[in-house]
């Protein structure tokens, strides 16, 4: 079996990783106590990781020899 991974490839899945992973962590805090501002920041990094996510799919790659220059 030969798998090749690209750098693209590498972005999403670290990103999505990255979703995830705030999302988790932010549940599970929610669940143990958070205070409304603490509740307000997590959201933020929820967003944020979202946003990431977002631009790493729809940013247009590199291609020929626009990549060269």
């Amino acid at each position: 079996m030969n798998v090749r991974f690209t750098n693209q490839d590498l972005a999403e899945w670290s990103s999505a990783a990255l979703v995830f992973v705030s999302g988790a962590m932010t549940g599970h805090f929610a669940a143990v106590g958070m205070t409304p501002v603490q509740m307000a920041g997590a959201a933020a990094a929820v967003l944020g990781s979202v946003a990431a996510a977002v631009a790493v799919r729809v940013w247009p790659a590199r291609v020929g020899a626009e990549a060269e220059e």
